[in-house]
């Protein structure tokens, strides 16, 4: 017999508007991200800051929406990109992620490109923005 997979904890009642009981409550929703528990969460920002190339940042976004749901898009704003800070980074409305969740993930990426700028060169480089350089 095999254990039942650990879910997050709910947040506190109005200190986030993650959805996770009408997430609960709905026999046809995707539970996945409710499987990114405080621990699990550690582990990926860890790994989220600890980026080795673009390829890897590509990797773990890909495995990020395959095991969790999450879709994460980061592109250079409509202003002048002059360092980590330039770029946005979005999720895809998705109920159950964490609102800290989402202001943790940007910043550990950011973190990650600040730590190693090759990855930033080479993701403004895919969005051609360094195409004139």
């Amino acid at each position: 017999m095999t254990s039942p997979v650990p879910i997050r904890q709910p947040c506190p009642p109005a200190a986030c508007n993650c959805g996770h009981g009408q997430l609960l409550a709905d026999p046809g929703a995707d539970l996945r991200i409710l499987q990114l528990t405080r621990f699990e969460e550690r582990k990926l920002l860890e790994r989220l800051e600890s980026l080795q190339s673009f390829e890897d940042l590509q990797r773990l976004c890909g495995r990020m929406h395959e095991l969790l749901g999450i879709r994460v898009r980061i592109r250079p704003s409509h202003n002048e990109v002059r360092s980590a800070r330039g770029l946005l980074i979005e999720f895809d409305e998705q109920p159950g992620l964490c609102r800290k969740t989402r202001e943790a993930i940007p910043a550990a990426i950011r973190r990650a490109l600040v730590q190693r700028p090759e990855i930033l060169f080479r993701l403004l480089d895919a969005e051609d923005l360094l195409r004139d350089a």
